[in-house]
């Protein structure tokens, strides 16, 4: 998947951060958009394709886990690949992530080098899985994505 088409959602309630990461991304030819909140992405999700989510655990009101949970739950957005970016590195917080589905944890600040090796790996899977979804409804068998 090319970066001029993949669409990354970043979720942090830190307007700095937001903005760091979206100069960041789009010099390497991503789009991107961004929620100040956990209610906010969730919209955001709902009502525009995203390719990626970069999402900050500790946000007030909703946090990242909870977030994450709820994407879970939407059959329509519970493939979307979820990295969680976090100043939060605890085995707790980790391993409730990977159990609700969190493709990837990274810890801030963020390693750019890791941060795009990361979302390539993601964007790679997420292609691998449309094909297969694609060539299962060809031959009349229903998707098992990976």
């Amino acid at each position: 998947m090319a970066n001029a088409k993949s669409r990354i959602l970043i979720v942090d309630d830190d307007p700095h951060a937001v903005e760091i990461l979206t100069r960041m991304l789009e010099r390497e030819g991503y789009e991107c958009a961004s929620a100040a909140s956990g209610p906010a992405a969730l919209q955001t999700v709902s009502s525009q394709p995203i390719d990626v989510i970069l999402l900050d655990v500790m946000m007030p009101g909703m946090d990242g886990l909870q977030v994450c949970e709820r994407l879970r739950e939407d059959e329509r957005l519970r493939q979307i690949p979820v990295i969680l970016l976090t100043a939060k590195d605890d085995m707790e917080t980790r391993a409730r992530g990977m159990a609700l589905g969190v493709s990837e944890y990274l810890t801030k600040p963020v390693n750019k080098r890791e941060l795009f090796t990361r979302i390539r790996a993601q964007l790679h899977s997420l292609e691998l899985n449309r094909k297969l979804a694609e060539t299962a409804a060809a031959v009349g068998n229903p998707p098992k994505l990976l």
